[in-house]
This record gives structure tokens, sequence and C-alpha cells, in this order.
């Protein structure tokens, strides 16, 4: 089998570097602007903090269940989600039809949408060259947990 996350590399090694949720990255909140960030030209006059922020009482519900994982290859592109983008994976949420997860297949990592289908579970690229993957009983397969956020750069 062809790793669908990065060819010629162990899935386990290139998809994603897990990052434990990080203390530092928790601790630290950021100021959150008063109202909307227009898209035209900005007022002087909104300049003004109305509170902290902090990400994790934004992006994570369970903090000993949620890891970050680093993305490697493209094929989940048409979903947004980009080689090197950080992933927010929550191991405490259900997997549920549509939704996108990472999952082990055949002890490899890989993250695809989870389709749940009469014949059965199909896991999903979001790239026309990924043929979908379907989860036949012989292959060693489990959702390791369920993406939650995608974080890349702009």
């Amino acid at each position: 089998m062809q790793s669908s996350i990065h060819p010629g590399r162990s899935a386990s090694r290139a998809l994603l570097s897990l990052v434990h949720p990080n203390k530092e990255l928790f601790q630290r909140q950021r100021a959150l602007l008063r109202g909307a960030v227009p898209a035209g030209f900005p007022s002087p006059a909104d300049d003004h903090v109305e509170q902290r922020l902090s990400l994790d009482e934004h992006m994570v519900r369970h903090k000993a269940s949620t890891f970050f994982m680093r993305v490697a290859g493209d094929s989940m592109r048409g979903m947004g989600i980009f080689d090197g983008d950080l992933v927010v994976v929550d191991r405490a949420i259900p997997a549920v039809h549509g939704c996108v997860v990472i999952a082990v297949v055949d002890g490899e990592f890989t993250v695809k949408q989870l389709l749940l289908t009469p014949d059965g579970r199909v896991l999903r690229a979001a790239h026309p060259d990924y043929p979908d993957m379907p989860i036949n009983p012989e292959r060693d397969f489990s959702i390791w947990g369920v993406v939650q956020w995608n974080v890349h750069k702009v």
C-alpha cells in the first residue's frame, strides 16, 4: 500500500509529528480586539483591547485528550488542510460520518474524512489523486482522534 501521506516515507513519521498540548502555549494569552476586523481600511478608533484571549478556551474542549499534529502531504487540500498545517485533534470526541479523523491504518497514521456507507467505513481524501480507502475487516484500523481545528499560515 502506498502511503497516502507522503510517498516514500513512513507515514507514522512523515504525516504528523505529535505534539502534546504545550503548557506554555495554553498559558499565553493574546489580546482580543473589540469588534470584528474589517476587511477594508482599519479604523484607528477601534484599537482598543477588550479582553485577553486564550487559545485553549476557544480551540480545546478536553485538555487531557487534545493533541496538536503537524500534517505532511497534500491529500486533504480540498478541505483546506495543507502540507505543514497544524491540526488540533481531540481523542475524546466520537467519530461520526463526515468528520475529519486521524486514523491508524495498518500501523500508519493518516488524516482523512470518515464516511459511513452501506458497504462499511471509507476514508476519503480531499484530493483527486488519492483514491478512497475502504476499511475492510482484514485491515488493522482504528480512529486515533477527531480533527477539531486546522491552523495554517496565511
